[in-house]
């Protein structure tokens, strides 16, 4: 079985294993106290956080561990916003930042704080001017991902930060994704990251707050971890963690390289091999071992299934494989094409041989999905002079898509093809699929039921 799904999660890394079970005979008392069992464990937990505050660039008492990297973003945004309050309650965040920044957001706005989104282009990356738009004189923080964890698309967070520093407005990064490959550059404010994502055991945070950074922890304060984190800190997992970000540093310039050379092959094969899929995110700036593409009339969810049957362990961001059956937030924002989305995220020591087979499965399984999907007779249709009226109520994309695509010949050009549609998935996919196909989305419009999209045809 070839696991590409890294951007979730890694196995542990044998260099934690081993720094895990040795930690588990000496870091297991109360590193607050002062008998020798609570003195080797506090040596234990200072030494794992000079080690990681070596690693992100900071000084030592900068970094506190926190029960997960979600639990240090939502520790982040509400202590830096409630240390700010004075100057206001805005905050400022990307339009596909992770989800558990989207939620702190919600709960924000739920509370009568204000949120501004800041708009990505096709690539997935944010302008440095939309922030600089974005922030106001009661903006009291700002948050942006080092990278994009379904995309891979690198953020420009050195000059986003420089933008936020002038207005003296703190930046706090989501490094989740890329701190196993280096430090996060430019003069962000609070950082936050999640061990799972480089090979750490699950269940360790780092949460780090500049000094000079106003900052005010929310909920009952505890003792520990600078009031930052409660409750007793699981140490042989801390220590694990760090020792695997260790280790994935040192062997990460030779594997980012070795990596990025097979993503690059992904890209550009993928559309050789498979007709009607478009490749999405920066095929520049991007994380070294992701790539995400996303193919016409196809289920998402089928395409996985099969694709784990061949043996193959990848994710997606298509609406089907979310339990919300709604488009990932993150394609939504890109303009791109939600159903069909793969996203193959490679762990260090991917085999060649095995890149190479899934590119010779991946034709088949599309093949076989489409051909699945394109049985059912058309949907009927009704012609109207230079307008065809396509009835895909109470099909899910990519249906609509593939009835679409079934009729756009039959009108002349400059006619219009009226699919009526009551998926929010054809929001999003009916204009990528335009913009694949060269035809003109003219918008859409209320109907009786659900809603009616306008395609132009100019090809």
């Amino acid at each position: 079985m070839a696991y590409f799904d890294a951007a979730s999660g890694l196995p542990l890394h044998p260099v934690a294993r081993q720094a895990l079970v040795a930690a588990l005979d000496e870091g297991w008392a109360d590193p607050a106290r002062l008998y020798r069992e609570g003195r080797r464990a506090r040596m234990l937990l200072d030494a794992a956080r000079e080690a990681a505050a070596e690693a992100v660039g900071c000084r030592a008492d900068e970094v506190v561990f926190t029960p997960s990297g979600t639990a240090a973003v939502h520790s982040g945004i509400a202590g830096a916003l409630a240390g700010r309050r004075r100057v206001g309650d805005h905050l400022v965040v990307s339009a596909v930042e992770h989800s558990s920044v989207l939620h702190a957001g919600d709960v924000h706005r739920s509370g009568g704080g204000p949120v501004t989104e800041v708009p990505v282009n096709r690539q997935g990356a944010v302008a440095p001017s939309g922030y600089a738009e974005a922030l106001r004189p009661d903006t009291a923080l700002a948050c942006l991902q080092s990278a994009n964890h379904e995309v891979g698309t690198v953020q420009p967070v050195a000059e986003v930060a420089e933008v936020c520093g002038a207005a003296g407005v703190p930046l706090l990064v989501d490094a989740a994704q890329s701190l196993g490959w280096g430090p996060v550059p430019g003069g962000w404010s609070l950082l936050t990251a999640s061990a799972h994502k480089w090979g750490g055991p699950a269940g360790v945070g780092l949460l780090v707050v500049r000094k000079g950074v106003r900052f005010a922890p929310q909920g009952p304060v505890d003792e520990r971890e600078s009031g930052r984190a409660p409750g007793f800190e699981n140490i042989p997992a801390i220590v694990a963690a760090v020792a695997a970000l260790r280790a994935v540093r040192a062997e990460a310039a030779g594997e980012a390289a070795r990596l990025r050379e097979l993503t690059d092959r992904i890209r550009a094969r993928v559309p050789e091999l498979v007709p009607d899929v478009e490749v999405v995110g920066d095929p520049e700036r991007r994380l070294p071992g992701i790539v995400t593409f996303s193919c016409l009339y196809v289920d998402g969810e089928t395409v996985l299934h099969e694709l784990d049957r061949a043996g193959f362990s990848v994710s997606s961001g298509s609406s089907c494989t979310s339990s919300t059956l709604m488009p990932s937030h993150v394609l939504k924002a890109m303009g791109v094409l939600s159903e069909g989305n793969v996203r193959v995220s490679l762990p260090p020591g991917t085999a060649e041989e095995d890149v190479e087979r899934f590119l010779s499965v991946l034709p088949g399984v599309v093949g076989e999905v489409r051909e699945k999907l394109g049985a059912p007779a058309p949907a009927a249709a009704a012609v109207e002079e230079d307008v065809l009226v396509v009835d895909a109520l109470g099909r899910r994309c990519p249906i609509p898509v593939i009835e679409l695509a079934k009729v756009i010949d039959r009108v002349p050009v400059g006619g219009v093809v009226r699919v009526l549609a009551d998926d929010e998935a054809a929001r999003l996919d009916i204009p990528a699929w335009c913009e694949m196909r060269g035809q003109e989305y003219a918008g859409e419009e209320p109907a009786e039921q659900g809603t009616a999209y306008l395609v132009r045809r100019v090809a």
